[in-house]
Formats: structure tokens, C-alpha cells, sequence
């Protein structure tokens, strides 16, 4: 299985093409004039690659941009002491779980079609389905745009499934129970699979899958459904059989290579992550959609971009935004980072479609949503998920008088 990160120069280049998205000076403007700087917040660690991409624009329009590397967990603290101070970048890429909380600061600029209409990498036609509207907009007020597409597959080692007389990866969720207590009963510290204790996503994508959900009719927070407790019955259930580590420091990447837990669920980065880490595993692992319940239904997840509403070079943030979401800067980025795009024609693009894992991707992305867009999901409704699921299966906790207690407290939560 080859990588499908091919490299920052590879970047560079598909970028170039799309240089035609970045206006130049007008007529009669003075040329020397200085077209100042942009300040971009990228989060993670691909700042070095992010850089590469932009260089081209940066030829183009002058304008020099500053990336800034923002680890994921200290995003909250970075953005609350901006939005207090007034100091905020220029453009800023948001996790689609944080767009309320974001966009309820009041610090993000409201991208509606005036303010877009001389950009047309911006219109939301131009964007595969599910990524614009709900994901970009809080209220109706677009307030980003879509910048890279995430969804959750299933990640299997099919030379280990094998050799356990699995030869299929499991295509409902009791298949995936039993096949994991299978693969778990191979010797001491092996799993069948992997539940990372700090994603909140999983219990909730298996409710969809059970055939509920977990925001009512009035727009509430519900815990208290039929299918939430047999999301609940597997979640608990894998842990029950000894078939996931109960360490909360297992590293999913390492255990997939090792083949300790050699099934998981995960996004398209785990692939670069394997691919780059193991390369002599080429054609012993794939990626198959998830299980099904009654459905399987996965996590839209990704990132997108905003602008600050206090930037002092608007139009170069949207000249910039323009160039990022043009369709051949977002193959670039595929090629140099393993980014899903989320322009169509990016997503379309050969480069993409040559791709086998892209093909399980696209499919999983056509039966895919996000998680509610509640205030502050990471630090309060998802938190108090994963802690109430998190006691029940690593301390013993009572599970009916725990579940009630989740509910109690997450019931007023509204997502509008």
C-alpha cells in the first residue's frame, strides 16, 4: 500500500497551477506599495508543509505569511487569550467541534456572499456535500469555510485477521465484538481492538449506527434513549471481553504497526501515519466503511478555516483563503500532508481517485455527519460522555446510576 503523502516538493508544485486564484495588483496601483503580511494559525504540527504550500501565493501576491503551529491541546487557551486581547491572526484553521464556541466569541469575520462574491474558490457549490451549511455556519451566519475533510473508517491488518481465520473485516458491529475477542485471545497484551479513552466521537457515532441519536426533537441533548444504551452495550461490552487496552496512553499508531490492536477506527491521517512509520507493512493492512447496526453512519469531521474579524488586511486573508480552497491547492495539500480535500473537483481529482483508500473514503464521507454543535463539546457534553464511560469501564462505576447522572447533567444542552 503506498503512502499518500509524496512530499512537500510535489506540494509546491500542483500548487503553482493554482496561482490563478490570487488576484494581482490592479491598474494604477503602485506596485511597490508593501502588501504587508498575514498571520495564519495551522493546528498541529504540519506548520513546515503548510509553509511549502503557501510559498507560491506568496510569490504571487507579495504577501508574506507567517504560519504559527498551534498544538491541538491548547488551542482553547490560545484562542480565549486572543479573543481577549484583540489579537488574533489573520486566518485561523477551527476544528469543526469548536465552531461554536468560536464563532459565539464574536472574534470570527461573518463570510457572507458580499463579502466572498470577488472569490470564487469560496462558493459553497464549489464544496463536496455535508462540508458547507451546518459545518461552517452557526445560526445561519457563515462564519469559515470547508478546508479539509475528515471521516472515520475501519483500519484492519489483514494479515493478522488472517491468520485468526478472519477473512473479512467484520461488517456489523457484533461481527466487530466477536472478531476482536477472537484476535484478543491470541496471548497475553493482545487486543482485537482499540478505544482511545479521549474520543468522544466513537460512543456517538455508535448510537447513529444503533438507529438513534443524541439530540432530541426540541434541539436537547439526549443520553436517554434505546439506542444510546446498546451504543453503550458494545462500547462497554469490548472492554468486558478483554479485547481493548484499558491503558490510557496506548498509542494507536504503534499498536496497529505492532499489530497489538489490529483493528481500529480512525480518520485518513492514521493512514500517512502508518504508511511513513512502516512502510515494510505495505499490503498486510486496508480500510474497509464501518460496521453497521441498523446503519453505519460515521463522524464528518475535518477542520476549516476562519478569518478574524479584526484582521487589518482583509483582503489579503481572502485572497489567501480563495488560494487555499482552489481545487489543485487542495490535492497539493492531499499530497504533501494526507489531508482530505474538500473542494469537489479536488476530491474528483485523478491523483485522488487512483487512490484505493480514497475510494473506502469518498464512500464513508457520502454516509457521514457531525457531531452536535453545542457550546464547548470537547470541554463539557463530550467530556462528561467519556467520563461517565470511562468510570463504568476502567473503575467499576455503576452504570445505571452514572448513565442517569450524564443525562441529568448534559439534558439542558442545546445546539441552538
Amino acid at each position: 500500500m503506498k503512502s499518500i503523502r509524496l512530499g512537500v516538493a510535489a506540494a509546491v508544485a500542483v500548487s503553482a497551477v493554482a496561482l490563478t486564484s490570487c488576484a494581482a495588483a490592479s491598474e494604477g496601483e503602485d506596485a511597490t506599495a508593501d502588501p504587508g503580511t498575514l498571520t495564519v494559525w495551522i493546528m498541529g504540527d504540519s506548520s513546515e508543509r503548510f509553509d511549502a504550500l503557501v510559498a507560491p501565493f506568496e510569490e504571487d501576491s507579495g504577501i508574506d505569511v507567517e504560519t504559527v503551529a498551534i498544538p491541538w491541546d491548547s488551542i482553547d487557551q490560545k484562542f480565549t487569550t486572543a479573543v481577549a486581547s484583540g489579537d488574533g491572526p489573520d486566518l485561523l484553521q477551527i476544528g469543526i467541534s469548536k465552531l461554536r464556541t468560536f464563532a459565539d466569541s464574536g472574534a470570527l469575520l461573518t463570510l457572507d456572499e458580499d463579502v466572498i462574491a470577488d472569490y470564487p474558490n469560496l462558493a459553497a457549490s464549489n464544496f463536496i456535500s455535508g462540508v458547507a451549511g451546518d459545518a461552517t455556519a452557526i445560526d445561519g451566519d457563515v462564519v469559515s469555510m470547508p478546508w479539509v475533510a475528515d471521516t472515520r473508517v475501519l483500519f484492519y491488518r489483514t494479515d493478522i485477521l488472517a491468520e485468526a481465520g478472519i477473512d473479512a473485516p467484520p461488517a456489523t458491529w457484533d461481527e466487530l465484538r466477536a472478531d476482536a475477542k477472537t484476535l484478543a485471545a491470541r496471548g497475553d497484551g493482545q487486543y482485537g481492538y482499540y478505544i482511545p479513552q479521549w474520543d468522544s466521537a466513537l460512543p456517538v457515532v455508535m448510537t447513529w449506527d444503533h438507529g438513534a441519536d443524541v439530540v432530541d426533537a426540541d434541539g436537547l441533548i439526549d443520553f436517554d434513549t434505546p439506542g444510546f444504551e446498546d451504543a453503550v452495550d458494545l462500547y462497554t461490552g469490548l472492554y468486558a471481553d478483554g479485547s481493548v487496552p484499558t491503558n490510557s496512553d496506548f498509542d494507536q499508531t504503534q499498536g496497529f504497526i505492532s499489530g497489538i490492536a489490529p483493528m481500529l477506527v480512525s480518520g485518513p491521517y492514521l493512514a500517512s501515519a502508518i504508511s511513513d512509520a512502516a512502510p515494510e507493512l505495505d499490503g498486510k493492512w486496508s480500510v474497509a466503511t464501518l460496521p453497521e447496526g441498523s446503519d453505519n453512519t460515521s463522524l464528518l469531521a475535518g477542520s476549516n478555516l476562519g478569518v478574524w474579524g479584526g484582521t487589518e488586511n482583509q483582503d489579503g486573508a481572502l485572497e489567501l483563503l480563495d488560494f487555499l480552497s482552489d481545487p489543485a491547492t487542495q490535492v497539493a495539500w492531499f499530497e504533501a500532508d494526507g489531508q482530505l480535500p474538500t473542494a469537489t473537483a479536488a476530491l474528483e481529482d485523478e491523483v485522488l481517485t487512483a487512490n484505493p483508500l480514497v475510494e473506502v473514503y469518498s464512500e464513508q464521507l457520502a454516509n457521514a455527519r457531525i457531531l452536535p454543535l453545542v457550546p464547548n463539546w470537547d470541554g463539557e457534553t463530550g467530556k462528561a460522555l467519556l467520563d461517565s464511560l470511562n468510570a463504568i469501564v476502567l473503575t467499576g462505576a455503576d452504570r445505571e446510576q452514572t448513565l442517569q447522572s450524564l443525562v441529568e447533567a448534559t439534558k439542558d444542552t442545546s445546539v441552538n
